[in-house]
């Protein structure tokens, strides 16, 4: 999957761009050990000129992929949460598309995430 060919303008691409994110996503979820049912996974295509995005949403995290219209290699967001009603989050962690290529990879930048973000004294797993 070329996760850098333009989605804009291209239905085709968008719907592959965003029928290949959602399979990685849900192979990212798997990856990271979330039981089905922990998690919501979105996909919001947007108007004609963009990506749109598609969002793994769980308890304590949230991912969204899309093709920054500002061309920057910033496409996964990555940012804690509390609880999928959380829509704002923690403070936003962005990795390049191509890392949708490398899930366990992302996996460990995910958990590097949950890990900083979590409150002073809390319990911190190493995965």
């Amino acid at each position: 999957m070329n996760w850098y060919r333009p989605c804009a303008y291209d239905a085709e691409q968008k719907h592959r761009f965003h029928r290949e994110a959602r399979k990685r996503l849900k192979h990212l979820a798997a990856e990271l050990g979330f039981p089905p049912g922990s998690y919501d996974l979105r996909s919001n295509p947007g108007g004609i000129a963009v990506s749109g995005e598609i969002t793994l949403h769980h308890e304590a995290v949230y991912i969204q992929i899309c093709q920054p219209a500002t061309g920057h290699d910033t496409g996964i967001m990555i940012r804690t949460c509390q609880g999928r009603l959380d829509y704002a989050g923690g403070r936003n962690h962005y990795e390049p598309l191509e890392r949708l290529g490398d899930i366990p990879g992302l996996a460990r930048r995910v958990r590097e995430v949950l890990y900083v973000a979590a409150p002073p004294g809390a319990c911190r797993r190493s995965s």
